[in-house]
């Protein structure tokens, strides 16, 4: 006892210490977090258009050229810098859209007061969703006009971009007004508009590895 009266300050400093030190060490250890850069080659082939599959590095999110839900034209300079979550949907879908359309609105409410990230909804029906049903839409759900682009124009080109750029469609359009993507996949794109994540949008845990996700990316910047 006369003992640890004496070297008490001094047990107290080596405690503190050795527990820095196990911290310390505890954190160089753990593994770095880091999200794949996803490549066509690394894809369901089936999800895949032919001419982009055996891609394995340097795949990127394209030019595209659409009408938003208030007639605006949005192009990739819209996303310039940004982080974006695409996905595919329509208007009139009574299965999985409503899911994932409520699962996009948590989404809007969570990133509201994070400016580095967006959204963008594509409608795989565009000769039936035009400008004013997406709006219309978008004030139903509460779509935020500044955060979330509910895009509609070319039928080919949409399909082109789900199949050859997002990576996230069986289906080429190409098979009559019936014939349509069905996804329900959340596509995570980062600043140099590369792939980064794919989520289930049916899913509520999607939600939170999103957002998840999406911290990782932005402590990369």
């Amino acid at each position: 006892m006369q003992f640890l009266r004496k070297y008490k300050f001094f047990i107290g400093v080596m405690l503190v210490l050795s527990i820095i030190i196990m911290t310390t060490i505890y954190h160089l250890h753990q593994p770095e977090e880091r999200l794949a850069i996803y490549q066509p080659n690394m894809i369901d082939p089936e999800l895949v258009d032919s001419t982009v599959v055996e891609v394995r590095k340097y795949h990127t999110i394209g030019d595209f050229e659409l009408l938003n839900q208030n007639g605006d034209t949005i192009t990739p300079a819209d996303y310039e810098d940004k982080i974006y979550i695409a996905d595919f949907f329509f208007t009139t879908c009574l299965d999985i859209c409503p899911i994932m359309t409520d699962h996009m609105l948590q989404l809007q409410e969570a990133l509201k007061d994070n400016p580095e990230v967006l959204l963008l909804s594509h409608t795989v029906i565009p000769d039936y969703d035009d400008v004013p049903t997406l709006k219309q839409y978008a004030l139903d759900k509460g779509v935020d006009d500044d955060k979330w682009n509910l895009v509609t124009g070319d039928k080919k080109h949409i399909y082109d971009l789900a199949r050859k750029h997002y990576l996230a469609a069986k289906s080429n359009g190409d098979g009559g007004p019936f014939d349509m993507i069905h996804t329900e996949n959340f596509v995570l794109v980062d600043k140099k508009k590369r792939i980064r994540g794919f989520y289930d949008g049916t899913d509520p845990e999607a939600v939170e590895e999103i957002l998840h996700d999406i911290s990782i990316l932005q402590k990369k910047d």
